[in-house]
């Protein structure tokens, strides 16, 4: 299986393997592993998303983050204030790099995760937007009555003004509505 890979920052001069993140979409901290070794000194930042936190919980982010790694821990936390801001705090002290959390919970929620990474400067939080599994009519079905573009910029907006380092949104959505 190919990894995925994200683009991290596209800024010139910087080491192109900073700019990568490999999404270890993968079931078990075995098969993640072999990705790494396999990858060597190619990429510094691997994602690790609910399917291998799940089987694996927090042993295979600080087995990544003890062998120099940095981590992008991509679980969208959506959950109460007090809830997400303790779970922002135990993943910064696993020592992950970046995490997200989910730009529905809120402005205190938002709020809430960016005090808490407050205390780790080097922790990035990014907010999602809308996944990018729903289109128009499951955005509504959940009662937005936005288009998928206004309620990606209302999140967006919401997430930055209320601490968060940046949003996560669909290239497709961004794009098709820079014209607009």
């Amino acid at each position: 299986m190919e990894p995925a890979v994200h683009s991290l920052d596209i800024s010139k001069g910087r080491d192109a393997r900073e700019r990568l993140i490999v999404a270890l979409d993968v079931s078990s901290a075995q098969a993640a592993h072999r990705i790494v070794a396999a990858l060597g000194d190619s990429a510094l930042t691997y994602k690790v998303g609910m399917q291998l936190y799940t089987a694996e919980g927090p042993s295979v982010v600080r087995d990544l983050v003890s062998s120099g790694r940095q981590v992008f821990l991509d679980l969208k936390y959506h959950d109460i204030p007090n809830t997400v801001g303790s779970a922002v705090r135990a993943a910064a002290s696993l020592g992950v790099s970046m995490l997200t959390v989910h730009g529905s919970g809120g402005s205190r929620m938002l709020r809430a995760a960016a005090d808490a990474a407050r205390d780790w400067p080097r922790l990035t939080v990014l907010a999602v937007t809308v996944l990018t599994s729903m289109g128009q009519e499951e955005l509504a079905t959940t009662g937005v009555c936005n288009s998928v573009a206004d309620q990606v910029i209302q999140i967006a907006t919401l997430a930055l003004s209320n601490g968060c380092h940046g949003v996560v949104a669909s290239a497709h959505v961004v794009y098709s509505s820079a014209g607009t």
